[in-house]
């Protein structure tokens, strides 16, 4: 099972995920509770192990401004989130290097992995970051490289990876103690949950 622990602010939060097992972390660069500076995120990913993956997460910005960034901070991954994006978007940052990841809500009208030549794709709630449970048996039956994510948390995460069968997880607000900080002991008990 992948697992993608998102909305990381601090070192303390990246050796915490990678130390508990994390596949992937995420850094917000848009405005968010857990937005990162660009120096902050340049700072965060160089604490990255090569075997994990380092994935910047993007809503509404640019993509000549993603492509920048991704460049200035050594990401491993772009994540454009949310519907603004398109398969031209994805194309336009194709060369650049790194792995690319759509993240959309199944309200979108493509859920395939690889519609838009992303090589992973997160399916999240109508309201992402809101950590609202939502209606994961409507995705029953999807394949490919997709993550789950949207109301996820130590308590419900093995049950969520038995409904739908993911490639895998991501989660950011299951695992915080307030709004944008995250509880390192909430992390730990995740990746256990997601992996019995």
């Amino acid at each position: 099972m992948f697992v993608k622990i998102c909305g990381l602010r601090t070192e303390a939060d990246v050796d915490c995920a990678v130390t508990a097992g994390a596949d992937a972390v995420g850094f917000v660069l848009t405005p968010s509770p857990r937005q990162v500076t660009v120096e902050e995120a340049t700072r965060l990913v160089a604490a990255v192990p090569p075997e994990v993956l380092s994935v910047g997460v993007f809503l509404g910005m640019p993509v000549a401004d993603v492509r920048d960034i991704a460049v200035k901070t050594g990401l491993g991954a772009v994540q454009l989130h949310g519907d603004g994006y398109t398969a031209g978007d994805f194309a336009e940052l194709a060369g650049l290097g790194v792995r690319l990841v759509r993240a959309t809500s199944t309200a979108g009208e493509r859920v395939e992995v690889g519609a838009f030549g992303e090589e992973m794709l997160i399916l999240d709630s109508p309201r992402a970051g809101s950590g609202e449970q939502w209606g994961w048996s409507a995705l029953r039956g999807q394949t490919g490289r997709w993550l789950l994510a949207g109301g996820l948390r130590p308590g419900n995460v093995a049950e969520a990876i038995g409904t739908v069968r993911p490639w895998g997880v991501d989660v950011s607000s299951g695992v915080e103690s307030t709004r944008g900080t995250k509880d390192h002991g909430l992390i730990r008990e995740f990746l256990a949950a997601a992996r019995p």
